[in-house]
């Protein structure tokens, strides 16, 4: 069991939040797999002060997922925390600050992995956020910018001291993006210099990886992101053999197919036909990864329009 401040989470697997993947659908069939904490699409801070129409539906939340954590980017400390306070009546039971996300065009505002590069800005935002809001604020961070300036350790003694309640650490500078392999050393650095709980992020892509993270580390939580794209079973496999050694089994294609509709199912509910379906094709290439045929159903996927299509689609190719 991990505590967030006063959230408590049934086990210590967390859902990294990832634009375009970790929505409303996605996350409540990780919920069902069994993660103990789901985050949101991180949604801009400014976005929200300046009523930008296209936060509202980024920051849906279902009371069948909690508990859930909403995660703000952004570089002003007072719109960041405005936006807290503003938001802070919504159903989520942990605000996040994102300072890890690698994208241009959020890091040539200053915002995402930006912010490693200003550690007093850094202190600014987070002591600011937590005063705003009752509800714990934790934060994402990386190893560092770039090689040259790897100041995970520096960042999350700050973020400590300002009030935060846990910080993530994903082993990758920016500059790396995510590619090349994840730094857990740095992890087990920043998890021996703080005493709020310390998540580990990064190359967790089965059980095995799952405890090598925890062992090396020590990390309280661990935050799976890539690896669970198209497989959101990960969840109950690290818990299966986390607490009972036991290696679960990988889905049957029959297994695999079921999935695919149910959060088809989901994306048409909460998003209707038109976008639901066209958002399952990229899924469906990733659920289909290493299936017999999956080159030739990922190539007619993209043609599908509505969830008759994708099921008549899934019944030819994945038998």
């Amino acid at each position: 069991m991990l505590k967030i401040g006063n959230v408590e989470l049934k086990n210590n697997l967390i859902l990294a939040p990832m634009a375009g993947v970790t929505d409303l659908p996605f996350r409540l069939l990780c919920k069902q797999q069994g993660a103990g904490l789901l985050c949101m699409e991180m949604v801009s801070a400014k976005a929200i002060y300046y009523n930008n129409k296209n936060t509202e539906a980024l920051m849906e939340i279902h009371e069948e997922e909690c508990p859930v954590s909403l995660q703000l980017f952004g570089s002003d400390p007072y719109i960041m925390s405005e936006i807290a306070k503003r938001i802070e009546e919504r159903p989520f039971s942990i605000l996040d600050i994102n300072m890890g996300c690698p994208v241009p065009k959020v890091v040539n505002n200053q915002e995402g992995s930006a912010l490693m590069k200003d550690p007093k800005l850094v202190k600014e935002i987070v002591t600011q956020t937590v005063k705003a809001i009752k509800k714990p604020v934790t934060v994402k961070i990386r190893k560092g910018f770039d090689e040259n300036n790897i100041n995970a350790v520096e960042i999350a003694k700050i973020i400590e001291d300002s009030g935060a309640a846990a910080i993530v650490v994903h082993g990758r500078t920016r500059e790396q993006y995510y590619s090349g392999k994840a730094d857990w050393d740095i992890i087990r650095q920043v998890k021996e210099k703080v005493s709020i709980p310390v998540i580990g992020n990064g190359d967790v892509v089965d059980p095995q990886s799952a405890l090598k993270l925890k062992q090396e580390t020590g990390c309280d939580g661990i935050m799976i992101g890539r690896g669970v794209r198209g497989n959101p079973w990960l969840f109950s496999q690290i818990n299966e053999y986390l607490q009972r050694g036991v290696l679960v089994e990988q889905p049957t294609i029959q297994q695999i197919k079921e999935m695919i509709i149910e959060h088809a199912k989901l994306q048409v509910k909460y998003k209707g036909e038109y976008i639901g379906i066209r958002e399952m094709r990229k899924h469906t290439a990733w659920y289909t990864a290493g299936c017999p045929h999956s080159a030739r159903l990922r190539s007619k996927v993209n043609e599908i329009e509505n969830l008759d299509s994708l099921v008549s689609l899934l019944d030819e190719y994945l038998v």
